[in-house]
């Protein structure tokens, strides 16, 4: 998604707040899933703790669209109607066929009941509808982007305290 002035004053705050995060002073936007429904339902798991994990598709990060995330990272996230919600820092990023998505994955990303059963059963669904609209062929072995997080902004939900954002990344 494309950076927004409520994006851009809400990295801001974050920046004000804790200095020099790694040198790094930029960020990504993002919102989850298709709809504003779903948006609103996986950040409120981001929100109550239990979503440390996303998936996306390799694609998705072609030339021309979004940059592949990168362990150090930050990612804005905006809620169904376009507000940031909460910041989150990229701890690992690993690209790998769907159907290698582990019970430590689906865990992490905290949805359904956290079974790979059922993630793999929600993420097979999810991508073939976007296989269907975008016209490319869905198969469990579509190179997938894993990507763990960890929430640094707001302070009330953040899993990280301000002195320690800039440690290093395992």
């Amino acid at each position: 998604m494309k950076k927004t002035a409520a994006t851009d004053d809400y990295w801001a705050a974050f920046v004000a707040a804790n200095g020099d995060v790694d040198g790094n002073h930029t960020y990504e936007a993002a919102v989850f899933g298709d709809s504003t429904v779903m948006a609103n339902e996986l950040l409120a798991l981001v929100l109550s703790g239990g979503k440390r994990a996303t998936a996306s598709l390799l694609r998705d990060y072609a030339p021309g669209k979004e940059p592949l995330p990168q362990p150090g990272d930050f990612v804005v996230v905006v809620d169904g109607g376009g507000r940031p919600r909460c910041i989150w820092r990229t701890t690992e990023v690993v690209v790998k066929p769907l159907i290698d998505g582990d019970d430590a994955f689906a865990w992490d990303e905290g949805e359904g009941d956290r079974s790979r059963t059922w993630w793999l059963s929600a993420h097979r669904a999810y991508f073939s509808a976007q296989a269907r609209r975008e016209g490319f062929a869905m198969s469990d072995s579509i190179e997938t982007v894993f990507e763990r997080f960890e929430i640094v902004w707001p302070p009330d939900i953040a899993d990280l305290i301000p002195t320690t954002i800039s440690r290093p990344l395992k």
